[in-house]
């Protein structure tokens, strides 16, 4: 018996090569891995500096997680590699573990989302509001930029605090020691960065400004900082694999960080994804995306890479210059390997100013920042969930942004569920509302008869509210009537509810009875036995139904 391999896990590279891989195809996606490939080459290195390690080591990742993402990812032009949203975490984690505990943590991070792959979780997206991902999006793009003001102006790094504050301070104190050179050689790479798009599109910006300005210094021997006089020189090639060794004692305080950037890696290879599907009018397999996202994050730790997952910027460079399959970010992953192997040495010339102008550009295009003050109209709930996530960002913790915009997110939705869901008397017959299959003229209520309606999810935040209304009701009926033809969905809660108010009813020798049970509610109440404690006999699908067994009991004498 063959073996089928799960749809929604079959890579699409795979999917390509069933339907057919043409010549004209080939030479498309090898010239834009080719551009996409340049374009990731300073990036890369400037990640892997500004996430506290060395500079290949931001290279390695793109090379080997970047194959990984394409070979085995759901989409037909996702590109991968290290990016700016890994930055805070991973600078944090190198800082208080060391590498051995990021590699650690990047391990867990993969086993994460491949078991959220095989959980089917791929559409988790959905469910991370909108808010929460600006919010800590824009957080992150103000810390980038601010971790480089250090070499954009030259300025000494030993003893450079790590807190944003402190590191406000600290830039603030020693702005008298400004470096000209520095300031000026990162200058002119924002400048040519943006602007190069006007002479020409092919050749991409940050490569232009990375020569010129290393061309620069070299010829004229500036006093600058550079990849080699802070880090030595960059080998000429990928390292052979092995995992560094940690202390398996560090591996509840790793759960944390390790969960973060399992969570930050879907998120935003998700997102790609989806911006990706957009421009070129396909489709994605989220879940084969969360594979290979895991697969990728599992394998680099041993080429000691850092945290890789699907890159917009590069994704959409790969878009804009044809690439159409996942060949095209296969060839990337090549042209960076033979980059590195031809002309890897060197990269140690490289000022260290320029990688700050680039990775500045990068915080600015990250930061959404018209996006984030378009949501600052939003309803006050939204604006919350959007300044604490920011401010959580920049002043404490990735980690704990991402927690508390979750959880404030998800509390400020159960509010406005409860909100909306409305508990109603229903008093006489013009309170009548037929539904389908009901009669179209009003029913008379039998007296000793109360009917109460709910509308919306009938959860924990409405029980209350339910049990209140009945309460504050001062008739003593024979017979309470709860229709519930508008609930379609109701919680533990909301069934201890239901429980409750049957048994004060019963001890007052009342009846409760239930119409128009939707199928969710219904299969809740069958399995937590509610149906038994409120007796089968006494629900009814039709409230005309429940309507004529409350005659039928008040006709009964008590």
């Amino acid at each position: 018996m063959r073996f089928k391999f799960p749809e929604d896990l079959t890579p699409k590279l795979v999917t390509v090569l069933r339907e057919g891989y043409s010549r004209r195809d080939l030479s498309r996606d090898v010239l834009a891995g080719l551009v996409v490939g340049i374009v990731a080459l300073p990036l890369s290195i400037a990640f892997g500096i500004a996430s506290g390690v060395r500079p290949e080591q931001g290279l390695f990742t793109a090379i080997i997680a970047g194959f990984i993402i394409s070979a085995l990812g759901g989409s037909r032009v996702q590109v991968g590699g290290p990016t700016g949203a890994f930055v805070v975490i991973v600078a944090g984690i190198v800082a208080k573990f060391g590498y051995a505990g990021l590699a650690a943590a990047t391990v867990m991070a993969g086993a994460l989302l491949v078991a959220m792959s095989l959980a089917r979780l791929g559409n988790i997206i959905r469910f991370i509001p909108y808010p929460v991902i600006i919010g800590f999006t824009s957080g992150i793009a103000i810390i980038i930029g601010m971790g480089q003001i250090g070499d954009a102006m030259g300025l000494p790094v030993a003893g450079m605090p790590t807190h944003f504050l402190a590191k406000c301070l600290y830039f603030a104190q020693h702005i008298p020691q400004t470096s000209l050179v520095a300031a000026g050689i990162c200058l002119a790479t924002v400048l040519i960065t943006q602007q190069w798009s006007r002479v020409s599109r092919r050749i991409p910006g940050p490569l232009v400004a990375l020569l010129v300005t290393t061309i620069a210094a070299r010829i004229w021997s500036l006093p600058i900082d550079t990849i080699g006089s802070r880090f030595g020189d960059v080998p000429t090639g990928l390292p052979h694999p092995s995992l560094p060794r940690f202390d398996f004692a560090m591996m509840p305080a790793l759960f944390s960080p390790a969960l973060s950037i399992a969570l930050l890696g879907a998120i935003e290879s998700l997102l790609s994804a989806m911006v990706a599907d957009g421009m070129i009018g396909g489709r994605n397999r989220a879940n084969a995306e969360l594979m290979s996202q895991g697969v990728a994050n599992l394998v680099v730790p041993f080429f000691g890479g850092i945290p890789a997952t699907g890159a917009i910027a590069r994704t959409a460079t790969n878009v804009k210059n044809g690439g159409r399959t996942p060949v095209a970010g296969i060839v990337h992953a090549i042209t960076l390997l033979a980059i590195l192997m031809v002309a890897g040495r060197w990269a140690s010339y490289i000022p260290l100013a320029t990688l700050a102008g680039i990775l500045l550009v990068v915080a600015y295009n990250m930061s959404e920042w018209r996006v984030f003050i378009q949501l600052l109209r939003s309803p006050r709930s939204d604006v919350l969930v959007l300044v604490s996530t920011f401010a959580l960002t920049v002043l404490v913790d990735l980690n704990v942004a991402i927690q508390v915009g979750m959880v404030l997110s998800s509390v400020l939705l159960m509010m406005r569920m409860a909100e909306v869901t409305q508990v109603r008397a229903v008093r006489d017959a013009l309170d009548y509302e037929a539904a389908p299959g009901d009669p179209t003229t009003p029913i008379d209520l039998p007296p000793q008869v109360a009917v109460f309606e709910i509308n919306g999810t009938f959860c924990f935040g409405a029980a209350r509210s339910f049990t209140e209304t009945l309460q504050s009701d001062r008739r003593r009926p024979r017979v309470v009537i709860l229709r519930m033809r508008h609930v379609m969905a109701i919680d533990a809660t909301g069934l201890h509810a239901l429980e409750d108010v049957h048994g004060r009813l019963r001890s007052q020798g009342a009846t409760l009875l239930l119409a128009g049970v939707h199928a969710q509610p219904l299969v809740a109440m069958t399995r937590a036995r509610t149906v038994e404690i409120i007796g089968l006999d006494n629900m009814f699908s039709t409230y005309p139904d429940a309507v004529a067994r409350a005659a039928e009991i008040v006709a009964t004498p008590a």
